[in-house]
């Protein structure tokens, strides 16, 4: 991306933050308008349990889809508990995580069975999927997270192209506005060290944020392995993950500065770099192919309210670097996607009843250090632009909010239509009905389109993929408990896969459809400030649409059709005892259905002991795997046996985020 776009995009900025300014100084020439509905009055259509009532930014999932399938999980629930951002996502219904084993390896998404190209994964707001499409969870440090936002379903209408099958927003920690500085180190199995020290508080003129982190994990487990696969019932022999080691490092930094007259500026800067061995698979061991990765990302927001309205103005930036080394020759070399635009939300009460939000993004992106081809249309970079409408009808006395929502965007060469329409419906004896329908796509990037990666072409004649979806849950709700059952279905059409380009490489077709529906249960407890028990199931039924006879009905790879999540936690502060079971069924790993991964069902437990207040220190003890069940993932990835951690955390100053019943009184 040319310098140019850049400049346009933050020209656009500027133009939108001083009609925000000239706007607070006129006089309002309309009546007041009404206020925007009591929170009482409205069915809560999220399945979010225990967030912290604090107010939420215009595009946090809870505005952006007051009717959406959301589950809401706070990080500080796990603490001690030595996870990374792809365990603690794995808990949610709907979301199965692809894992290539150990510390700091890729990790990536699958919601409501789309592929993890069509899962948008956000950090504040700023997309951190890589060119290709494909989000790596593993570079999401969870040391800067306060919680996820994970939004099954379709998400078209409300984020853009590639919510396929939804989207996970990373909301990063919030500035204090009481000093309190915090750390925490871990030690464990193979050598896995990990670490974050945070400082928040108030400084001259804003409040201020610091989260600084880092590990590093050997990762060289030993696993189970089969020598002679083509004769069932062979002994198995032990062996060890060589090239598995990583290390990452980075840290947080966030301002905010708030006016009296409800105006506030909100600085975020974001910086890490990551370093890893590509063990390949069991079968096929790589010993020397390595990837190092860097990202910076920066955004700018102004937010405020005016004559009844609430509304804000953002510019922000993502600067992703990978390099590959080691390795067959054709997979080597180093990439640079630069992304930055400007964006431009409100959402305004009308007439008491209803309330309009609007959305107006643009935005630009490139990729350097890669070979173009020699086409008249290659494009080393593109524009993205798209507007949305959302409409909230309140009516029967707030008892029923019907939501419809409409966003046409322009991505690069595409131009793409995402309707969706959603609805709450608040029942007695504390029952809600939430049911949602839509559409949305995912338009090819252009790498895909233009640039050729290796042994990857690339095929300009690609069309968008599409999803049609729909949703129906019923949802129980009481303050001490939360219980939700849903169906749904979704159908994706021309879905792009690389099929193989004789002699030696692989180019991207649209010729794939699949159908997925399935069953999501999600379940929450906590009848005492020391007891508490959450649970989460997924039924998931797959099939190929393609009009082949080899593959047509059959189920879709690597989408088991049971994934269970189960957590207990309980016991005073002084001791507190939690276990977890982490289980999914068989899943297919090829088209035709003959070759199968089995299930696994993975025990963890943990305790945990603080004393103090300030300082408050917490003693804690992690096991993994408790019965040391080998497993791998994906196509051949084992996955780390029995494993033991040791976590010291300490922290000095203002109230612990870590207090499960003040979350709960807040409510």
């Amino acid at each position: 991306m040319g310098p140019s776009l850049l400049v346009r995009a933050f020209v656009c900025l500027a133009v939108i933050a001083s009609s925000i300014a000239r706007a607070q100084s006129a006089p309002a020439a309309d009546a007041p308008a009404p206020s925007e509905p009591k929170p009482q009055a409205s069915p809560i259509p999220t399945v979010e349990v225990h967030a912290p009532r604090v107010v939420e930014t215009l595009d946090s999932a809870r505005q952006r889809d007051p009717s959406g399938a959301l589950t809401v999980i706070e990080t500080a629930d796990f603490g001690g508990a030595a996870k990374d951002a792809a365990e603690v996502l794995s808990t949610a219904p709907g979301v199965q995580v692809q894992d290539s084993g150990g510390f700091g390896q890729s990790k990536s998404l699958v919601i409501r069975g789309a592929s993890p190209t069509g899962v948008l994964l956000l950090l504040d707001g700023i997309p951190l999927n890589g060119a290709g499409g494909i989000a790596d969870v593993s570079r999401v440090p969870l040391p800067l997270v306060e919680r996820f936002e994970v939004l099954r379903g379709g998400a078209g209408a409300r984020y853009g192209s590639g919510g396929l099958g939804g989207v996970v927003n990373v909301i990063t920690h919030r500035p204090g506005e009481q000093p309190r500085v915090a750390a925490e180190a871990t030690y464990g199995s193979w050598d896995t060290k990990r670490g974050w020290l945070s400082a928040t508080g108030p400084l001259p003129g804003v409040d201020a944020l610091l989260v600084l982190h880092g590990g590093e994990s050997e990762g060289d487990f030993p696993f189970l392995f089969d020598p002679s696969p083509a004769f069932p019932g062979d002994d198995l022999v032990e062996r060890r993950r060589t090239n598995n080691d990583a290390r990452e490092a980075g840290g947080l930094l966030r301002l905010r500065h708030a006016w009296g007259n409800g105006f506030a500026l909100d600085l975020l800067g974001e910086l890490s770099a990551e370093d890893r061995g590509l063990a390949g698979t069991a079968t096929n061991p790589i010993p020397d192919a390595r990837q190092s990765t860097g990202r910076l990302a920066t955004s700018l927001r102004l937010s405020g309210k005016l004559g009844g309205a609430r509304g804000s103005a953002r510019a922000w930036f993502r600067g992703d670097r990978i390099s590959l080394s080691g390795g067959p020759a054709s997979n080597q070399g180093s990439q640079v996607q630069r992304v930055g635009g400007v964006e431009l939300e409100a959402r305004k009460p009308l007439g008491g009843w209803h309330i309009v939000s609007a959305t107006l993004t643009l935005s630009a992106e490139d990729v350097t250090g890669v070979e173009a081809t020699t086409q008249e249309d290659s494009r080393p970079n593109w524009l993205h632009s798209s507007a949305m409408v959302m409409d909230e009808l309140w009516l029967a006395e707030g008892r029923l909010v019907i939501a419809p929502s409409l966003r046409v965007e322009r991505a690069g060469p595409y131009t793409l239509f995402s309707p969706k329409l959603g609805a709450t419906l608040k029942l007695p004896a504390n029952l809600e009905v939430r049911a949602n329908a839509g559409q949305a796509h995912r338009a090819p990037s252009f790498l895909e389109l233009y640039v050729r990666q290796g042994v990857l072409l690339p095929n300009p004649t690609l069309r968008p993929e599409r999803a049609l979806f729909a949703d129906l849950a019923l949802v129980h709700r009481t303050e001490h408990s939360l219980a939700s059952l849903g169906g749904f279905y979704s159908l994706y059409e021309d879905l792009i896969l690389y099929e193989l380009y004789p002699p030696f490489a692989a180019k991207p077709y649209n010729f794939a459809a699949a159908s997925v529906a399935g069953l999501e249960a999600e379940g929450e407890w906590r009848p005492y400030p020391w007891v508490a028990g959450t649970l989460g199931y997924t039924l998931l039924v797959s099939r190929n649409r393609r009009d082949d006879p080899r593959y047509y009905g059959k189920e879709l790879p690597y989408r088991p059709r049971h994934k269970l999540s189960a957590r207990v936690s309980g016991g005073p502060r002084w001791l507190t005892g939690r276990v977890e079971v982490a289980a999914q069924s068989a899943q297919f790993t090829n088209r035709t259905e003959e070759a199968v991964l089995p299930g696994r069902t993975l025990v963890h437990a943990g305790l945990s002991s603080a004393w103090g207040h300030s300082p408050e220190l917490t003693l804690s003890l992690e096991l993994k795997n408790v019965f040391d069940v080998h497993a791998e993932d994906l196509d051949g990835y084992p996955l780390p046996g029995r494993s033991a951690y040791l976590t010291l955390a300490v922290a000095f100053g203002g109230p612990s985020p870590s207090n499960p019943q003040q979350r709960m009184d807040s409510r």
